[in-house]
């Protein structure tokens, strides 16, 4: 296959899934909305746009979403109280709070809530659309192999255990935490801020060379006497894990 073809096809095949997973929006700031719609539509992503909870309770009942994310502050009934409501019909639905009310104890009151991400007011696009990927996946995600594979390296989730080849490789708990993560996410990109939020729920942005030492050291173990590369940094983005000879 012609890597022009192979690209057109993984390109499709992302756009594929994130239009077979609807997004239900909630926002009653009318230029963000339009914002982040048009920002999220261009992107791909099926979504729908709500000002209000009433509003967005009608949409819900009408259609099932794959994602709701909703800002906390909402005329009339406020985004935890929608959480709950959606959540007494749709027990598995991920919920992403968006608000400028970021203080620890706010967050940690919405993820206690229910919510499975928060993410400050104001914040990146690129990094909103990275935890919706991450919360889409991870509602993709019914069971849970035994064991992740990729070219020769295995990892063996209820061993514990990883493997290129026949070779077993020793890895400290916080490496062998990063590589189930990039193997979970094979194929695809995942940005230094999935990586400290997923992996080590750290929030904190100057943490990114935190990453980038660990990346390197998981590397050297897994690729440097190895065959195909596998751990890769995709330049302004991230990582990825895919062979490469």
């Amino acid at each position: 296959m012609g890597f022009g073809l192979f690209l057109r096809k993984r390109l499709n095949g992302g756009m594929e899934n994130k239009q077979s997973q609807p997004i239900l929006f909630v926002e009653d700031d009318e230029k963000l909305s339009e914002l982040v719609c048009r920002s999220l539509r261009r992107s791909g992503y099926s979504v729908d746009h709500a000002p209000d909870a009433e509003t967005a309770s009608g949409m819900a009942a009408a259609k099932t979403y794959s994602l709701l994310v909703t800002d906390l502050m909402l005329p009339g009934q406020d985004g935890l109280s929608l959480l709950v409501s959606l959540r007494s019909v749709n027990p598995k639905l991920p919920v992403l709070i968006l608000s400028a009310k970021g203080s620890v104890n706010e967050r940690i009151e919405g993820l206690q809530a229910g919510a499975d991400d928060y993410l400050p007011k104001p914040f990146a696009f690129d990094e909103l659309a990275a935890r919706i990927d991450a919360l889409l996946r991870r509602s993709r995600i019914e069971t849970a192999p035994e064991v992740l594979e990729e070219a020769d390296l295995r990892v063996d989730l209820l061993a514990g255990k990883v493997f290129r080849g026949d070779v077993e490789i020793e890895l400290q708990p916080q490496e062998y935490a990063l590589l189930v993560y990039l193997m979970r996410n094979r194929g695809r990109i995942v940005t230094r801020s999935m990586v400290l939020h997923d992996v080590w729920h750290y929030n904190a942005d100057s943490l990114t060379n935190v990453v980038e030492s660990r990346i390197c050291k998981l590397r050297r173990k897994i690729d440097t006497e190895f065959r195909p590369k596998l751990i890769h940094t995709v330049r302004g983005s991230g990582y990825e894990i895919r062979p490469v000879d």
